[in-house]
């Protein structure tokens, strides 16, 4: 098992940032592709972003405009994997999550996801 557990969301303007932080604890850290998805109320939960294994590998969605926008980062050593969100703006507002799946092969997936975090609110006022 490994538990996640997502901070650093909260109120912000428009423009403005936002760094999420997900711990992780239970299992050896580098043997798990991770990802953020988001969930805007009333919506389905999307995928973000992801991240490889070793880091070196990173994805992001296509089908809303954070590429440019969103970093995705992870640090082994420290069991935790970032979020660096910038120019933020309204349609972001959502709950974002973290994720986590173990993998043989360093790269990063947008599904499939076993283990989950409870959630960390992102609030982007206009």
């Amino acid at each position: 098992q490994v538990q996640l557990v997502e901070s650093g969301g909260g109120l912000v303007q428009a423009g403005g940032s936002l760094r999420l932080s997900c711990a992780a604890s239970g299992r050896t850290f580098s043997n798990y592709a991770m990802g953020w998805f988001r969930q805007a109320p009333g919506k389905e939960r999307e995928f973000v972003a992801a991240i490889s294994r070793s880091g070196g590998s990173t994805y992001y969605t296509d089908s809303v405009d954070v590429e440019g926008r969103f970093t995705i980062s992870r640090d082994n050593a420290e069991n935790t994997m970032y979020l660096q969100m910038n120019s933020l703006k309204p349609e972001d507002t959502a709950v974002y999550y973290c994720a986590a799946d173990w993998m043989v092969s360093d790269v990063p997936i947008v599904d499939h996801y076993d283990y989950w975090g409870q959630g960390t609110q992102v609030t982007v006022s206009s």
